[in-house]
């Protein structure tokens, strides 16, 4: 198929085979035309520009077999390096709900009149009194309250503009989606794959997988995602693919999918965001803090690449390669974020740390202590803070800084052990052995929490159909 506009360029599909009865979704996209309004001199024959998009041609390096309960072997490193590994994992997961700028798509169908003018709540509902059996009411005032986030109002609205016009794919998609976020996944399974049958698109495979994902089929998930891929491998369903591995301790084949996403989509932040978190994951730090690095240097802005890269420094026994100089950035570019000046500070103190010269702490209490003004209920800062102040002697300070860390944050046990540290080395045997009881409670607190939230998550059973390593992809 070939299409043309003057003064815009052409755009050309590759070949298509369509069965008798069979729908197929064609996407043009319009490359620009020389000035004499020729072809690019680099366009092929039948082949769309560099701005089509890319074809899933790669055939995965990996079989999702099954799934099973979970166990230690997906963990790796230090506990602290494991904890991390899924607070990142998680992480990626929110940025999943994001646009690949970093903003959060909406229904994009908001509650206008006729002359594109927004309606009040009133407006439309009084349209709906009117005509109770117009699709156009009923579908407005539905998307009003899917817009507000009030599911339930939209729902009876939206289910009402489907009967009487059931073929309105808009009014569908909202409806799925007033389904999925009020949590009436049967319903929206039912609906979807309804939709399916009629017509078989990429999205729908992925809000499918989505579905399947909030009621706790994860294999019917991740098949829906990569089935998405398949028809469609743009950076959205990528994503969901490779957070879907990831989520589930599938660490390897989750490289591979955000590897080749950030090849297709070398300008996604939130893609090479999901690439370091798993190679973090699967062992290779330095490699996962490098792809950290990059996802911020193309949105600086941006605040997630910087609190990825910030986990992975704190539980880090060395100083990460070129997170300093960025997580400096982040307290430039937003210094009033409280995390921002806590993760530098402690990029700061890792690299002093051990030296004799002590002079460099200044600058990290300094942004330690806006940190905690900024944000009083930020524990972990008020426990750095009092690790910088024990290092130097100054032991009233620090005991005063890790109670604060405790009234914080009470299930912060690393607070309690350093306070009983501190309380020994003044002479205080009857309170440090109080806050050693107290770390004990709150380790094992903590652990159990862990073992519960484990307990809950389903490990995906992998098939590699050759030896991988988590290396450095690059």
């Amino acid at each position: 198929m070939r299409a043309e506009k003057a003064g815009v360029g052409r755009g050309v599909s590759a070949p298509l085979a369509v069965a008798l009865g069979e729908k197929k979704r064609v996407v043009l996209i319009l490359s620009g035309l020389g000035a004499e309004g020729a072809a690019p001199s680099n366009a092929k024959a039948g082949v769309n520009s560099a701005a089509a998009t890319p074809e899933f041609e790669d055939t995965p390096d990996f079989t999702v077999a099954g799934v099973s309960g979970w166990s230690n072997l997906g963990l790796h490193g230090s506990q602290a390096n494991a904890r991390t590994s899924e607070t990142l994992a998680n992480e990626t997961l929110a940025l999943k709900s994001s646009g690949p700028d970093g903003t959060t798509p909406g229904s994009g169908n908001e509650a206008k009149g006729p002359a594109g003018r927004r309606e009040s709540e009133n407006e439309l509902r009084t349209a709906v009194a009117q005509t109770p059996e117009s699709f156009e009411a009923n579908h407005r005032l539905g998307a009003y309250y899917l817009e507000s986030r009030n599911y339930s109002e939209a729902i009876p609205l939206l289910e009402t503009a489907n009967r009487i016009d059931p073929g309105n794919s808009v009014n569908a998609d909202d409806l799925v989606t007033a389904y999925i976020n009020s949590g009436e996944l049967a319903k929206a399974k039912d609906k979807i794959e309804k939709m399916l049958a009629e017509t078989n698109t990429a999205d729908l495979h992925r809000r499918l997988g989505d579905a399947e994902e909030q009621s706790g089929d994860s294999l019917g998930a991740v098949h829906e995602y990569e089935t998405a891929v398949r028809l469609d491998p743009s950076e959205e369903n990528y994503f969901a693919w490779g957070t879907e591995l990831l989520l589930h301790r599938a660490d390897q084949p989750a490289v591979e999918v955000f590897t080749k996403g950030s090849k297709a989509y070398p300008n996604s932040a939130r893609m090479l965001a999901g690439l370091g978190a798993a190679l973090y994951a699967g062992d290779a730090y330095e490699a996962g803090a490098r792809r950290l690095c990059e996802a911020s240097d193309l949105e600086p802005a941006e605040s997630a690449p910087y609190i990825f890269l910030g986990e992975m420094e704190i539980a880090a026994s060395a100083p990460l390669p070129c997170s300093e100089p960025r997580l400096e950035r982040f307290v430039q570019k937003q210094p009033e974020n409280a995390l921002a000046n806590y993760y530098y500070a402690t990029a700061l103190l890792k690299r002093v740390r051990g030296s004799e010269n002590l002079a460099n702490t200044k600058e990290a209490e300094t942004l330690l202590k806006r940190a905690v003004t900024i944000d009083p209920k930020l524990g972990a800062a008020f426990l750095e803070l009092g690790s910088l102040y024990a290092g130097r002697n100054e032991f009233s300070q620090a005991i005063g800084a890790y109670q604060k860390a405790v009234e914080a944050s009470p299930d912060l046990a690393d607070a309690y052990y350093q306070l009983g540290v501190t309380y020994r080395r003044t002479g205080e045997e009857a309170k440090s052995h109080r806050e050693f009881q107290a770390y004990e409670q709150a380790e094992k607190k903590k652990a159990a929490a862990d073992e519960q939230r484990r307990g809950e998550l389903r490990q995906f059973l992998i098939v590699l159909q050759k030896p991988t390593t988590a290396t450095d992809s690059r």
